[in-house]
């Protein structure tokens, strides 16, 4: 029984042996064999066996890739399917396969036809830069039939250039394809001692985001953007795609995003061939920006990626990055390079060393000691003896294989020996040779030629097609479309989207925050739902943003039931979802007189009613809210009154107490900014528009919304005064001679566009936005003549004129150079000041240049009544 028992336990510990052993060689086998890209030559397994058996069948002309597939199975012990598609989409890259037929649509996505219907040979830049028998490492494949490449010969940084993506047992690897004719700078710069980066660059083109790309280790992370262009006023174009998307995937998540009413769009098209054309159109009362921005943040229109740069190194996974696997790509490039010299060298040395046998052998006539001779070895010995007076000069000692060669010239040879023929092969093979070996002495100068040498004759339409940028972050609740209506029911204290028999409110996102204030002070801020309770003497309702310091909230509230009343003003930036935050006081029975919500800082004027008393002098005060500091929402506030109020009566309306806006243009992003970011444009208010004017011509008057886009690059882009005149100088074409032309803009939001001459060769020279600047004319020399340059003022030389009139000819001599010289601009005057926070009777603004200022203590207003 125990002899069972102990039999037993050992079965169970081999099973549980041969388990782990069996997952080990099964992951094993995955990553080295599968999913993991050598760091030498860039390929998995069955990518190396494809190009291997391309070059196996290789003859200048196109082979079936059925038959490619076939040949390639002699090597992949896989089936053909996966020999396919890994073909496919070494094709697709197009750079080491010279396709012909239909091999589907990196665009569309559409697949390629079948194997037997498309074609394919190597590209000449695989034959030289992936192949060499001389110097590959060869093993036998799966079955010991034949022999495949260990890793071939490659001598370029194929697998940045390429990219790969595969997964395997407990790792995977996203190594990002990066451009050609960089990942040669790099490799130049490297073998130079220079630092250098690398960042992805896509077939698709598109936007990448590589701020936080850690050099494409894992931990890092990319965005990558469609570009999306205006096409007219109420059609938007995309027409380049981000990585990793097709325009199906794209036009998928845009229908979703408008199914759940993220975006809102009429209808979409796609019209893409050779050229991504995706068409979206929207309604007339939709803005463009802000829904470029919305297909951003809800649809595939932004990707982020997490690169992951795994390889395999000395048969290990290892974690890299991507100037770590460059720097090992070209050190490796150079070892092959020398390896390939060595084995030239050893080639030319050999081929003079038996020419120069040869010329001993015939000019001395050895041939002829040996006519005489009966044996084999006799023959040998004969022609040993005959070379060892003439052997002084060679490289190497005279081996029986030489003689056997020396023994297989044939007497035609012979007879027709030209001795200065002979030593003009000698001489041209020791130019060979010297210079091969002034390359082996200067290794890394000729590595760097033969980068060179690649870029020249292969980068030619490698340049890079996808834009570097920093994007900005887009707030998804500012983008959203407002896809429910909100309702409320006032007397029981719910809120919702469900309450549809209640009164309506707003239209909102359902993403959007909601803020709540009750009659006793409770504030109380919660996410759109179908319903919602808030409690009972529900005051005021709205949308919330964060960090919205515009909005102010005025009050004035009792302490308690019996205590003194409160007036404050404070803003709402920032809370903690449903919690309850007491802005009036603790105290029980505190409730709210009076509350507004100001959306642009108003404050208004309102009429407080005291019951009567006999130790008040007046039963009516009238406060003006914008003598009151913006203060934080926890603060008391300043005394309005002791006495208690019968009411409060709104007198007046209120107007912003806001200063204008200071707004910034970050050219990094290409957006506006109220965050100091970029160049200031000024401060803005109400109908103040900003004025862009691009290369064409074409003047814009934009609003100062944050939410603008200025994709372009632009001439001129700042505050606009209406007043003030633009000047052009521009160049037309057809006639030959530079104009001038000063206009003014209309305030419309209509594209204007001011340049008269559409002749191809037409162009613009200077737009200028400023008084009393002039313009130097350096001209350029006639039949050897030089003229002077002249300075001319432009607001003397010619007058403000229509739009579209054609201006004054500039001068009838041939202009060199213009240089425009313009005053310093003014400081723009503020009309106010922004209160940034306020403690208790102190006030910050946020104009430095200012002092702060005082507020009166809570007792001014307490001093109007007889205590």
């Amino acid at each position: 029984m125990e002899e069972q028992e102990n039999h037993h336990e050992e079965s169970l510990k081999k099973v549980s042996g041969l388990y782990r052993d069996w997952f080990l060689d099964y992951a094993s086998y995955v990553i080295l064999d599968r999913a993991i890209p050598s760091i030498f030559d860039g390929f998995k397994p069955v990518q190396r066996r494809i190009m291997h058996s391309m070059r196996e069948l290789e003859d200048g002309r196109y082979n079936k890739v059925a038959n490619l597939v076939g040949n390639t199975m002699k090597y992949h012990p896989h089936g053909d399917a996966s020999i396919t598609d890994a073909m496919v989409q070494i094709g697709q890259k197009e750079l080491l396969i010279d396709t012909q037929g239909n091999w589907g649509n990196i665009y569309t996505g559409d697949s390629a036809a079948a194997a037997r219907y498309i074609e394919a040979r190597l590209t000449p830049f695989a034959l030289e830069v992936v192949f060499n028998p001389k110097t590959t490492e060869w093993a036998k494949s799966y079955d010991g039939r034949n022999n495949e490449p260990i890793d071939l010969p490659v001598k370029f940084p194929l697998l940045l250039a390429s990219g790969v993506e595969g997964i395997g047992v407990g790792l995977s690897t996203k190594i990002m394809p990066h451009n050609f004719n960089e990942l040669i700078n790099a490799s130049i710069a490297h073998l130079k001692g220079k630092k250098f980066e690398l960042f992805p660059d896509f077939l698709t083109g598109g936007m990448l985001d590589v701020s936080n790309y850690n050099d494409g280790e894992r931990g890092g992370r990319i965005r990558t953007r469609a570009r999306i262009i205006q096409k007219d006023k109420h059609t938007l174009c995309i027409t380049e795609l981000p990585f990793g998307r097709n325009t199906g995937d794209l036009i998928d998540s845009v229908i979703k995003a408008n199914e759940k009413g993220k975006i809102k769009i009429k209808k979409i098209e796609d019209n893409t061939s050779d050229q991504v054309e995706i068409n979206i159109f929207l309604n007339s009362d939709v803005s463009l920006d802000k829904t470029i921005d919305a297909l951003y943040a809800f649809t595939d229109c932004e990707i982020p990626i997490s690169p992951n740069a795994c390889v395999i190194v000395g048969d290990k996974p290892m974690f890299l990055t991507v100037s770590e696997i460059l720097r090992q790509n070209t050190e490796h490039t150079v070892s092959l390079l020398k390896k390939e010299l060595e084995i030239e060298l050893h080639e030319l040395q050999e081929n003079w060393h038996f020419a120069s046998l040869e010329r001993i052998f015939i000019e001395n006539r050895i041939y002829h000691d040996i006519e005489e001779v009966k044996t084999w070895e006799e023959v040998i010995s004969t022609i040993d003896e005959g070379l060892k007076p003439h052997t002084k000069n060679l490289l190497r000692a005279v081996t029986e294989e030489d003689i056997l060669r020396l023994t297989e010239i044939r007497i035609k040879r012979i007879s027709r020996f030209d001795l200065d023929k002979f030593k003009e092969n000698l001489l041209a093979l020791e130019g060979k040779i010297e210079q091969v070996k002034h390359h082996l002495a200067n290794l890394i100068a000729y590595a760097i030629d033969y980068y060179l040498n690649i870029q020249k004759k292969y980068g030619k339409g490698k340049e890079r097609k996808t834009e570097l940028r920093i994007f900005d972050t887009i707030d998804a609740t500012k983008v959203a479309v407002a896809n429910e209506k909100f309702y409320a029911n006032f007397e029981e204290g719910f809120i919702g989207t469900s309450l549809k028999k209640d009164q309506y409110l707003f239209d909102c996102s359902d993403i959007d925050d909601i803020i709540t204030f009750q009659k006793d002070g409770t504030m109380k801020v919660v996410k759109v739902e179908a319903k919602t309770f808030i409690g009972k003497n529900i005051e005021h309702v709205a949308i919330w943003k964060k960090n919205d310091k515009r909005t102010v909230y005025n009050m004035i509230y009792r302490e308690g039931r019996e205590g003194p009343y409160y007036m404050k003003r404070f803003s709402v930036t920032g809370v903690t979802r449903n919690t309850d935050y007491k802005l009036a006081s603790d105290a029980k029975g505190s409730e709210m007189l009076y509350f507004s919500a100001n959306p642009n800082g108003e404050a208004e004027l309102v009429t407080v009613l005291l019951k009567p008393n006999a130790r008040v002098r007046k039963n009516k005060i009238e406060i003006d809210f914008s003598e009151l500091a913006i203060k934080g929402r926890d603060s008391k506030g300043n005394l309005v009154t002791k006495y208690t109020i019968k009411k409060v009566d709104l007198k007046e309306e209120g107007h912003s107490t806001l200063a204008p806006r200071k707004i910034w243009f970050d050219d990094t992003v290409r957006r506006l900014n109220a965050d100091a970011r970029g160049t200031l444009l000024g401060t803005f208010k109400g109908d103040d528009r900003i004025l862009t004017i691009n290369s064409q011509g074409e003047a814009k008057l934009l609003s100062f919304d944050l939410m603008n886009r200025f994709e372009d690059e632009y001439l001129v882009l700042e505050k606009w005064k209406p007043e003030q005149p633009i000047t052009c100088i521009y160049f037309d074409g057809e006639k030959g001679i530079y104009f001038i032309k000063r206009f003014l803009l209309e305030n419309t939001p209509n594209v204007q566009n001011f340049m008269p001459s559409e002749h191809p060769n037409s162009f613009i020279e200077n737009v200028i936005v400023a008084d009393n600047s002039t313009a130097e004319l350096v001209f350029a020399k006639e039949k050897g003549k030089e003229k002077e340059p002249e300075t001319i003022s432009i607001d003397e030389f010619i007058a403000i004129k229509g739009i579209k009139a054609i201006g004054n000819q500039l001068t009838k001599n041939k202009i060199k150079t213009i240089n425009i010289t313009m005053p310093e601009p003014a400081e723009e005057i503020n009309e106010g000041f922004d209160v940034v926070e306020a403690t208790d009777g102190h006030i910050s603004f946020i104009d430095e240049d200012v002092r702060d200022g005082e507020f009166p203590d809570e007792g001014t207003i307490g001093s109007l009544f007889d205590e």
